[in-house]
């Protein structure tokens, strides 16, 4: 029983070491990363914990060459110090803590990744550099506020019933930034007027292209619509998989690509919820359906309109999906320029279509455009998303991990 035990677990490591054989130890863990938090249902705490992960891996890494300005933590270590194994047991630190249930699977991944490493010091060192990084990172992060309770107040009047599922984000709006100084530091100026031309203009856009039905979209957009419908890591992370891979970056470049676009994109879902809070501006959804009182002529009101996309749950303005897919892209744009090597992406609320992009901001725009065809948002609101997540990632590249001279 025991020969057989040693052989299943023997077959299992080969699996995952086939699995991890293609890549560096970043993106490794970056995948296992992506996945746990699929797997675990995170939602809006994914990014948050993807950062964690990476400003980790990153710091562990540098330590051993300083090539690049700390995040956080700066222990002094031996040159010849493993990066493999400081950013395997790093990953792997956080990573058993931030999803605690997947701990075995995790388990498995690190020992298959520290088994392509010789054993000496140098891995020996690598492993308690890697934990000394995660240990104060986690410490540091626990008391960020992403998991206090959602305390947000339904606007009614006293026995008037509405909806009673809590909006999402509440809590995340307040959360410490990784490179921010506040969520609010690039908070965009108020929704345009109800009476003005372009709230009438934006309206009746969404009204026709994003309508269930009934609606002017083509084939295509409606495809668009459906691919884009997937946010979150797994939808910008492979692009920035493919292009490190396509730059052949060494695993010092690639812990900063990897950990730069995480802190980016990790202040930006914050940034947009305390923007939408802060506005409460309505969904097309309910805008529509109410578009005789907002004092606008030109705006008809629909009372059976519904979007093609279901709306997410949190106000409007800004558009969140744009300015995620804004900051991620303008962070690579400054390491790498607009036009870069071709890179391909799927869809998990889309089988079988895929994107391919050659120029940064046409996937930028894609993304607004998909938002509007959904029916989820605005065009206004998307293009203003667009310009808030590029000044997030402009100010990530010029103000962390910045080259030593």
């Amino acid at each position: 029983m025991e020969s057989i035990k040693r052989i299943s677990a023997i077959a299992s490591l080969l699996v995952v070491l086939a699995g991890i054989a293609h890549a560096d130890v970043i993106s490794d863990w970056n995948r296992k990363t992506v996945s746990a938090g699929v797997k675990a249902k995170a939602g809006v705490m994914q990014g948050r914990n993807a950062a964690m992960v990476h400003v980790a891996m990153f710091d562990a890494l540098n330590a051993i060459e300083r090539r690049y300005t700390p995040y956080r933590v700066q222990p002094t270590v031996a040159s010849n110090t493993s990066r493999e194994a400081a950013a395997a047991a790093a990953a792997y630190f956080l990573l058993t803590r931030l999803y605690p249930n997947q701990a075995k699977d995790f388990e498995t991944f690190y020992h298959a990744s520290l088994a392509t490493i010789p054993d000496g010091e140098p891995k020996s060192q690598g492993i308690q550099l890697g934990e000394k990084v995660a240990v104060e990172i986690f410490a540091w992060r626990t008391k960020d506020g992403a998991d206090e309770p959602n305390t947000y107040r339904p606007y009614t009047v006293a026995g008037t019933y509405v909806p009673t599922t809590l909006p999402i984000g509440f809590s995340m709006a307040n959360t410490m930034p990784f490179v921010l100084k506040q969520g609010s530091q690039f908070r965009p100026v108020a929704p345009y007027s109800l009476q003005s031309a372009q709230w009438a203009k934006d309206y009746n856009e969404v009204k026709i292209m994003g309508a269930a039905r009934g609606s002017a979209r083509s084939a295509e957009q409606a495809d668009l619509a459906r691919f884009w419908e997937f946010t979150g890591l797994g939808i910008y992370n492979p692009m920035v998989q493919q292009l490190a891979a396509a730059k052949k970056l060494d695993v010092m470049e690639n812990a900063r690509v990897f950990a730069l676009v995480a802190m980016a994109t990790a202040d930006a879902r914050i940034a947009f919820y305390d923007a939408k809070y802060a506005y409460h501006f309505w969904r097309p959804v309910t805008a529509i359906r109410n578009g005789d009182i907002d004092d606008n002529d030109a705006t008809e009101r629909d009372p059976a309109w519904e979007p093609f996309i279901v709306t997410p749950m949190h106000p409007e303005y800004p558009c969140g999906h744009c300015i995620t897919a804004a900051a991620a892209a303008s962070v690579l744009e400054a390491l790498f320029g607009d036009a870069v090597p071709t890179f391909t992406l799927t869809s998990s609320t889309a089988p079988g279509v895929r994107r391919s992009f050659v120029r940064l901001s046409d996937y930028v725009i894609e993304v607004i455009n998909a938002r509007v065809y959904g029916g989820m948002h605005y065009r206004t609101s998307g293009e203003v998303g667009a310009a808030m997540g590029r000044k997030i990632g402009e100010y990530t590249v010029q103000n962390y991990l910045k080259p030593v001279r």
